[in-house]
């Protein structure tokens, strides 16, 4: 592992949670109240479907034990930033969106390692040494919430200064990721060769299939359209960053870290496809307005 990669993808991953940070307050945790239905059929699709879809697409694709962990560490992963970007594309629900994360970025220490370890127990990558470890948990506390409770902190005594920051934070992160991942990438070619033809299919796969529950779940259950697409972006564009920051900085493997990186590059155009998908699919219910969706549109500004 180069120090570019063990040092400089928390740095990484610490800036773009730092930026999530500036963008929340505690109202948007306080959102959930408003709109439960939406939050629980979310979360419950996040923690418990999309972990055992991904296990039973791991057996299926019969997957080598530590391509098989990462792909689960992925799977566990809460949803990223960019799901607000995709949201607000396709006309979702931002503030849901905005609010699923912050709850999911909670929520995702103490899920992804009690996923990770027992992928680690099952599939045994690691000839019997020991994997994350519960003490680990520490770790992908620091990771994950502190740069976003500074980040919110930094919001609430200096709001002049977070809104004048979220821009070049945002441009900041997004920079030094693509160098990290390039240099990441660069160092592991061989690795990633070898195994991106098994990977790309597996990715691909769990990605539409991510997709596809955050949207449908919620609409047999008579969630807003908006909400729908919302829950749909959220779920099935997992943090790739935070799983890769894992494999690397606290099991040190950059294999663990090869599902996450193939799927961090072709989820983009799967989800931009998928966004063009959904929003055809409600031009052809044209005239249908849920309930939801036309109460926010009557709401006074």
């Amino acid at each position: 592992m180069s120090p570019l990669t063990t040092i400089g993808l928390p740095i990484a991953l610490g800036i773009i949670m730092f930026g999530l940070g500036l963008s929340l307050t505690v109202g948007d945790f306080a959102r959930v109240l408003k709109q439960p239905k939406a939050v629980v059929v979310a979360l419950l699709c996040q923690i418990i479907l999309l972990p055992a879809i991904c296990f039973g697409l791991v057996l299926l694709f019969q997957l080598p034990p530590v391509l098989a962990v990462g792909m689960m560490m992925l799977a566990a992963s809460p949803g990223g930033t960019t799901a607000n970007l995709y949201s607000h594309l396709f006309r979702g629900d931002v503030a849901l969106n905005i609010s699923l994360t912050a709850v999911n970025s909670v929520m995702a220490v103490f899920t992804l390692p009690i996923i990770t370890n027992l992928a680690i127990v099952y599939f045994d990558p690691f000839d019997d040494q020991l994997g994350l470890q519960w003490a680990k948990t520490l770790e992908v506390f620091a990771i994950v919430l502190l740069p976003v409770a500074a980040g919110m902190l930094v919001r609430r005594f200096w709001p002049a200064f977070a809104k004048g920051m979220d821009k070049p934070v945002r441009i900041a992160s997004v920079v030094i990721l693509v160098v990290v991942i390039a240099g990441s990438v660069a160092s592991n070619w061989g690795l990633l060769v070898e195994n991106f033809a098994r990977l790309s299919v597996i990715t691909i796969v769990f990605c539409v299939i991510s997709l596809s529950v955050g949207y449908l779940v919620p609409r047999l259950i008579k969630v807003g359209r908006r909400q729908s697409i919302a829950a749909s972006f959220e779920i099935g564009i997992h943090n790739a960053t935070l799983a890769i920051v894992i494999a690397v900085s606290v099991l040190g493997s950059d294999e663990l870290s090869l599902p996450a990186a193939v799927y961090g590059v072709l989820m983009f155009f799967i989800a931009f496809g998928f966004g063009f998908l959904i929003r055809e699919r409600a031009g052809a219910d044209a005239g249908e307005i849920d309930e939801t969706d036309a109460a926010e549109e009557t709401a006074p500004a």
